[in-house]
């Protein structure tokens, strides 16, 4: 019997019970598609990480991702969560380590203070695809009840990536945004049209001086009807902003927080790190804070 270590940590939040919960496998060598999926599922968090001894010299550990249906190539609280976990295990010290994931090998920074730590993840390369037809974005605005009037008129609806790809939409109230309620089973049928399962309904209607946007994330596709705090959301945004000349920054760096889950009673923020080269996004970061739920055994 094969005594299975998992930590249950809430991601991007230093408050228990906020922010984003993600499973944990700290030892997950042995461990087949099937056992993943079903600890996964047994879980029942949006992701759980699975943590593997490094197949490779470039990195020091191999990481998969799981929702409670499928596996998916990234996933940014997962990581913040994962790298956390490890950090607590190990008494680790501030470092940079390598994780080798579907989407590359991406360095994660640990950051140590006071005997807690801050997890910053350096994502995949940022992609943002062309705007959406009309017909497409009728099909979304009806799936998502909103109506043309909702859109923020300088935000283009578009897919952008940085290795796990979402809809970006910007609206022009935060009030809206708590509001909605999308039709789960059309976004779903929409997902396999435009290829891409995951909806970041934005805002910058925000009261907060030091909070950008407040954002909420829809999945349904992948099993999330919604994601709490979405790293792999924030993170594309942030290149969004840059790339459609959104945002003012200086010295080709732009640099913002992005709050969600508050319609969730799960409010956590994710600091976004946006390095520019001639105008268009180089390199894509997500950093937040973490707190430990439960830690415990499973056995396999």
């Amino acid at each position: 019997m094969k005594e299975i270590l998992i930590y249950q940590i809430d991601s991007f939040t230093t408050e228990k019970f906020k922010g984003n919960p993600a499973g944990v496998v700290l030892n997950a060598d042995g461990l087949n598609d099937e056992n993943m999926q079903a600890i996964a599922r047994e879980l029942n968090n949006s992701e759980t990480a699975f943590i593997f001894s490094p197949a490779d010299t470039e990195s020091d550990y191999t990481v998969r991702y799981f929702t409670p249906s499928i596996e998916v190539p990234s996933c940014g609280h997962a990581t913040i969560a994962a790298l956390y976990a490890k950090a607590l295990e190990d008494h680790l010290e501030s470092c940079v380590l390598k994780i080798n994931t579907q989407i590359g090998i991406l360095p994660i920074e640990i950051e140590k203070s006071d005997d807690d730590y801050q997890i910053t993840m350096t994502q995949g390369a940022f992609t943002l695809s062309p705007e959406f037809d009309d017909i497409t974005t009728q099909k979304l605005l009806s799936a998502l009840n909103l109506n043309a009037s909702d859109l923020e008129e300088n935000c283009p609806i578009q897919i952008a990536s940085t290795g796990h790809s979402k809809v970006m939409i910007g609206i022009k109230s935060r009030k809206t945004l708590n509001e909605l309620q999308p039709d789960m089973s059309a976004l779903t049928k929409l997902s396999t049209e435009i290829g891409c399962n995951g909806y970041f309904v934005f805002t910058f209607d925000s009261d907060h001086e030091d909070i950008l946007t407040y954002g909420r994330m829809f999945a349904p596709a992948i099993g999330i009807t919604e994601d709490p705090v979405t790293g792999n959301a924030n993170g594309p945004l942030g290149g969004y902003l840059v790339q459609n000349k959104l945002v003012n920054y200086q010295n080709d760096y732009f640099e913002f927080n992005g709050r969600q889950g508050e319609q969730m009673n799960r409010l956590g923020t994710v600091n976004v790190k946006v390095t520019v080269n001639n105008g268009k996004p180089e390199r894509v970061q997500i950093k937040g804070n973490a707190v430990a739920i439960f830690k415990t055994t499973l056995l396999l």
